[in-house]
């Protein structure tokens, strides 16, 4: 019965999509192409001109589109040509591997716009902060975001204490985060929403800390006030992106 539901419900789409298309093309149905939003590849003198607080409002604003579903129009083929041969990108956003985040559609970024770092549990090592460095000291971009996400394997991984293969070493990254996760009551176990959720802040916070650390790079611009340094948690259920104090 269920598949019977979908198939028509499928083919009712195709049929209205077809139906909108056919009125277009008649010119029955006006567009108005003034009230899409189209963004270009920036420049360099137009990254240049950026803040960092620029770029954090353009990164919340953005974030708000998508949950709007009102994401920005691109012609994709021409940011292709037009960052062939270079790109300054606003910010790097270190982001997890999970195939539910994809953070350039968090943020309605297209071609050019941002550098995405992504691991299992969103850590920083040395091959991360050396892809920090580059896309900031050379590359130009004003904002370093570690973004965590709700219902994270790799934080239920390392709360729940697996070992398996390189997953366990692996984890080892994380697991301070869970340990210095005091807060929550319950049971210390993934099936706890509060405390889950207190490990992915508390992850995002201590990985802000060691790119402060870890990187004399980035502090020193940081300092400066060159870049600025962010965290944030994307909201599986609801598409929107909290960015933390």
């Amino acid at each position: 019965m269920r598949n019977n539901l979908n198939t028509f419900v499928f083919a009712l789409a195709i049929l209205s999509t077809f139906t909108l298309t056919a009125q277009m093309e008649q010119g029955t149905i006006e567009i108005d192409r003034s009230a899409i939003l189209i963004e270009d590849v920036l420049t360099a003198e137009e990254q240049a001109a950026l803040t960092p607080g620029d770029v954090l409002l353009q990164l919340r604003a953005g974030n708000e589109r998508f949950v709007r579903s009102d994401l920005t129009a691109r012609d994709h083929s021409f940011q292709i040509r037009e960052t062939a041969d270079a790109q300054y990108p606003k910010a790097i956003v270190l982001s997890c591997v999970d195939s539910r985040v994809p953070v350039e559609d968090v943020f309605d970024k297209g071609i050019g716009d941002i550098f995405v770092a992504r691991v299992a549990g969103n850590f920083v090592n040395p091959d991360i902060l050396g892809s920090m460095e580059f896309a900031t000291k050379v590359s130009g971009a004003k904002l370093v975001l570690v973004m965590g996400h709700e219902n994270c394997g790799a934080i239920h991984a390392a709360i729940d204490g697996v070992e398996l293969g390189n997953i366990t070493t692996m984890l080892e990254n994380i697991k301070p985060a869970v340990e210095m996760s005091t807060k929550s009551t319950g049971e210390r176990t993934s099936k706890n929403r509060l405390f889950v959720h207190e490990v992915v802040e508390n992850n995002v916070y201590r990985n802000i800390n060691r790119i402060k650390e870890d990187s004399n790079i980035l502090k020193e611009m940081f300092d400066k006030g060159e870049i600025d340094i962010k965290g944030a948690v994307y909201d599986m259920d609801t598409g929107v992106v909290i960015f933390l104090d």
